[in-house]
């Protein structure tokens, strides 16, 4: 019975969101940019980094209700995969230079999917 578990754990994949809050100093037209940048740093790994399946950011349409600005929703082959994305120096391009100096507020969930 173990080595079924352990077999059918290769098959669960990770799923990544976050939310973030972009600076509220930004004007609305550099959060424009901001958004377009942070889009298409993050959806640009796709295929460069190893164990990122997908990954779509969503910047437009949001209600007056939200309290984010920004999320992305990536799938990754697994828990490591996750791990070496964190790491990754394209990744941590994207972050330090598109990401973080424009944001005050970042949520993650990481769960994983079958």
């Amino acid at each position: 019975m173990h080595s079924v578990i352990n077999h059918l754990c290769c098959y669960f994949m990770v799923k990544h969101i976050i939310l973030w809050t972009l600076n509220p100093d930004l004007t609305e037209e550099e959060k424009t940019q901001v958004k377009a940048g942070i889009k298409a740093g993050l959806e640009g790994l796709v295929g460069k980094v190893p164990g990122l399946v997908d990954a779509k950011v969503i910047v437009d349409g949001r209600l007056a209700s939200s309290n984010a600005d920004v999320m992305l929703d990536s799938t990754l082959e697994s828990e490591e995969a996750l791990k070496g994305y964190a790491q990754h120096p394209d990744h941590l391009a994207v972050v330090n230079g598109q990401v973080r100096p424009y944001t005050v507020s970042r949520i993650c969930l990481d769960f994983e999917i079958g």
